[in-house]
């Protein structure tokens, strides 16, 4: 009888000491998990970190989209100065809210320029600015020869604050038959002040009912 109560107690000892020793481990995570974290995190990143300039290139493309497919209502005037740059300006909008708008003008010397102001929530984000000086190059009196030297200069802007200058320059001459002269060129960036442009663009934007033509902005 003693012999079985002994068995008994070091049995009940041994389950209870082989209870204690087991160990709980954790559940482990599955590789779907992992990932839905991973791409949501990346995702979130993405957000935070959008670069204004891709943002800029998007909006820009959306309006030229509408400006080249003629979806825009356009008005404008002309202005013409004895003594100073006769010129167009143009105002292309949507629903009555200004879009994009062009300038153009010229001066008594060999220069004109166009200028282009893309605009979202009244105010401009994109400039494009386009400089030409023409000069005789050679040829006959019966037929001469001009050479157009032309700059171009691509202003992204973010609160009226420049974001990033692009400039290209190349000569075009009237005898030249080669074509995509510009698309060949390389922009490079370079340091830019944007008080002239955005004094022009808010000047415009005073004759924004102006219709006919005037003497002088």
């Amino acid at each position: 009888m003693k012999t079985i109560f002994f068995t008994a107690i070091l049995l009940l000892s041994f389950s209870c000491k082989k209870d204690q020793n087991k160990t709980v481990l954790p559940e482990p995570v599955s590789n779907d998990s992992l990932a839905v974290t991973k791409d949501t995190v990346q995702a979130g990143q993405a957000v935070n970190h959008a670069d204004p300039i891709e943002e800029i290139k998007k909006e820009y493309a959306v309006l030229q989209g509408l400006l080249d497919a003629k979806k825009l209502d356009s008005k404008g005037f002309t202005y013409n100065c004895n003594e100073e740059p006769s010129g167009e300006v143009k105002f292309y909008s949507d629903k009555d809210e200004i879009k994009v708008i062009e300038h153009f003008y010229a001066e008594h010397s060999h220069f004109s320029a166009t200028e282009r102001y893309f605009i979202k929530n009244g105010k401009p984000f994109f400039i494009f600015r386009e400089e030409t000086v023409w000069n005789f190059d050679g040829g006959t009196p019966e037929k001469p020869i001009t050479k157009d030297d032309i700059t171009e200069t691509r202003i992204y802007l973010q609160n009226d604050k420049p974001l990033k200058c692009l400039q290209k320059q190349y000569s075009i001459r009237s005898d030249n038959k080669q074509k995509n002269i510009a698309d060949q060129t390389a922009s490079k960036e370079m340091k830019c002040s944007v008080d002239e442009v955005l004094k022009t663009y808010q000047s415009l934007l005073k004759h924004k009912d102006q219709k006919g033509e005037i003497q002088c902005l």
